[in-house]
């Protein structure tokens, strides 16, 4: 029994993944030799509904079952594909990921019957119920008060049981909700007969201590697994979620390349590769396919990925400065986090030449493109590399085969020449 409900979902638990790149363990000790925090990690995927409510972002339905699918193949265990009753378009792409994926499909719905009847019409997995809880959007946003978010939350979660589905409820704003109060939802909502209580950090204002002291709290208070949503108006997002997992969240919901509204989610690709690599934790992703989806999404939804992006960025595996590169070019573990390589990943280590180029990177670039430079080539192409790069110039290889002709500096090409 896989304990969430039946069809595809229990293939989904069972599937097999990719065979998993270990974590590198070599010489590691401080922070690094524990890892007993987490020992798994779901990951419920938002790229498609939080992701999209980015603003100026709008995925195309063809869009969202490429991505769909690919996170899909990648082991995703939930996937909210939309929030069905916004619009017939929104419907039909919701009914198109639940209908083409293994993932368990999630649809989101407000405690408002229509809601809920277009999530259950879309053949959803599960349907994930959200209300405010905090007074200011009680008052201010919903004009409603707190006995009737209450009653019509749990008549709401009645409805989707009622069906057969799997509930998830999320007090909305958790994080600025009156404890009181939201011990009383958390008790009614329980009682109600929820499978997942997820806790919306959702004006990002939680800190890690914080976020896992409210985690503790809610477990004590729900018999439902727990699942944590993190914005990142204060660059927060990931730290909390896997404060989260430490605290016994059970899974965490994250977007690819953080998306979302605001300042965003937590990302997608950090938070599995910090489960992955510096817990020691199986999330059941195939991570070699992480800078494919991030190439993706980043195409998808117009918004560029910074280059200095942790994971996923241009620059997560690249190196300029001499003592960096040189101690790479040694071992790799010497400048990098060692526990994740760029091939754990799906990307390439890159040398980058420039201002704050060494030598090492320079006869290594050289050799590469078929050089064969002496000590002093060498010193004469890095000065200028360096002074071409200190003028705020890309040093191509373009560039660097000019720097080395100029030089005189003997290409194999030309061996073979005299050769023959």
């Amino acid at each position: 029994m896989c304990g969430e409900s039946q069809g595809k979902r229990c293939h989904t638990e069972a599937r097999r993944r990719p065979r998993r790149i270990p974590r590198r363990v070599e010489f590691f000790e401080g922070t690094l030799a524990t890892t007993s925090e987490i020992e798994t990690a779901r990951v419920f995927d938002t790229t498609l509904r939080d992701g999209e409510q980015s603003p100026r972002t709008s995925f195309s339905p063809a869009d969202k079952h490429e991505i769909a699918a690919l996170l899909d193949e990648m082991g995703t265990h939930v996937i909210e594909a939309g929030f069905p009753v916004n619009s017939d378009t929104e419907f039909e792409i919701v009914r198109d990921v639940a209908a083409s994926t293994t993932a368990t499909t999630c649809g989101l719905a407000r405690v408002v019957d229509g809601d809920i009847e277009a999530a259950l019409d879309a053949g959803v997995d599960l349907v994930h119920i959200f209300v405010s809880t905090s007074d200011v959007q009680i008052d201010d946003s919903m004009h409603s008060s707190r006995e009737a978010v209450i009653e019509n939350s749990v008549a709401s979660i009645e409805r989707v049981r009622e069906a057969g589905v799997p509930v998830m409820y999320s007090p909305m704003d958790a994080t600025r909700t009156h404890q009181g109060y939201l011990k009383e939802v958390l008790e009614a909502v329980s009682e109600a007969g929820i499978d997942w209580l997820n806790i919306p950090d959702t004006c990002g204002v939680g800190t890690p201590t914080r976020m896992a002291e409210l985690v503790r709290f809610v477990d004590e208070h729900v018999d439902a697994r727990i699942d944590v949503h993190c914005h990142d108006d204060f660059g927060f997002a990931g730290a909390n979620t896997l404060a989260g997992f430490e605290a016994g969240a059970a899974q965490a919901q994250v977007s690819v390349n953080g998306i979302g509204e605001r300042a965003g989610n937590a990302a997608y690709e950090e938070v599995v590769m910090a489960a992955e690599s510096l817990y020691g934790a199986d999330t059941g992703i195939d991570t070699t396919r992480l800078t494919e989806l991030s190439r993706l999404v980043e195409a998808k939804s117009d918004m560029p990925v910074p280059a200095n992006k942790p994971v996923v960025g241009q620059n997560a595996f690249s190196h300029e400065s001499g003592i960096h590169a040189a101690g790479v070019i040694e071992n790799s573990d010497t400048f990098e986090p060692g526990v994740m390589t760029p091939e754990m990943v799906g990307a390439t280590r890159e040398l980058v030449l420039g201002k704050h180029t060494g030598t090492h990177s320079v006869r290594e670039r050289l050799v590469a493109a078929g050089f064969r430079p002496s000590d002093e080539d060498v010193r004469q192409v890095t000065r200028q590399v360096k002074n071409f790069g200190a003028e705020k110039q890309r040093v191509t290889a373009d560039v660097l085969s000019r720097f080395a002709r100029e030089a005189g500096v003997p290409h194999e090409s030309e061996e073979s020449e005299v050769e023959a």
